[in-house]
């Protein structure tokens, strides 16, 4: 598994124009398939899965793609270490989805994934020091965008995405192209949405206050947050 990321992730990652056909953006509804007339006779909305790495990212994601999508939210996150740390993460997405859907009459279901952090330690070796937002995150997002992909197919579903574009502190044009890539190779759509904008990341902060919701301070990977302790140290020198 490799990630070419020149000079800094932060700079923009151009992807081949075959790539743009296979991802789902904004201007491209749920209408193009199944229009109002169309719904009223049944035909169902097209499934994503989701890819959620945590309850509160997951909040303004499931309110935007509710409407137009058939959601299950997958659970896939190897990078976080600590095992009650991913149990917390984990019973805070169920509840989420389980009260949602009765506030909302809908029918989110939940898919967990393996809980196999080796994983993410192999995808990280030569890159432990790195801070959040360093090289060792694209390989990460690439990781469990992949796995994301892979059970797509084992699902018979031909439409994936993922909460991780939230986040202010992730970078989309990295998930993007990342995102578009492995949907090229598999033949799948990704659904290529910027989910910070339109106020997303505020709105997740107010579902999840509105749903209680256990919000954590860290990504999930041990060297994140290492790096967060150390950072905070030289700051009270």
């Amino acid at each position: 598994m490799t990630i070419v990321v020149r000079k800094s992730v932060n700079n923009k990652i151009k992807t081949s124009q075959s790539m743009q056909g296979l991802a789902y953006t904004e201007s491209k509804r749920t209408d193009e398939f199944c229009n109002n007339f169309e719904r009223c006779k049944g035909i169902r909305k097209p499934t994503v899965l989701l890819h959620s790495c945590c309850g509160p990212c997951s909040t303004s994601v499931i309110e935007r793609l509710s409407k137009d999508y058939e959601i299950i939210v997958y659970f896939y996150n190897p990078n976080i270490d600590d095992y009650l740390e991913y149990e917390k993460r984990k019973k805070t997405q169920k509840s989420f989805i389980d009260n949602y859907n009765k506030n909302n009459g809908l029918d989110i279901s939940f898919v967990e994934g393996d809980y196999n952090p080796e994983k993410f330690h192999e995808i990280s070796e030569g890159f432990e020091d790195e801070p959040e937002g360093g090289m060792r995150c694209p390989r990460c997002f690439e990781l469990r965008l992949r796995n994301t992909a892979i059970k797509a197919m084992d699902m018979g579903i031909k439409i994936f995405a993922t909460t991780l574009t939230v986040s202010p502190h992730k970078n989309y044009e990295i998930i993007s192209a990342i995102g578009q890539k492995i949907a090229l190779e598999n033949n799948l759509q990704f659904l290529d949405i910027d989910f910070k904008k339109k106020a997303g990341f505020q709105k997740s902060i107010e579902i999840s206050k509105d749903y209680n919701l256990y919000r954590q301070n860290y990504c999930g990977c041990d060297y994140a947050r290492r790096t967060d302790i150390s950072n905070e140290k030289k700051g009270r020198k």
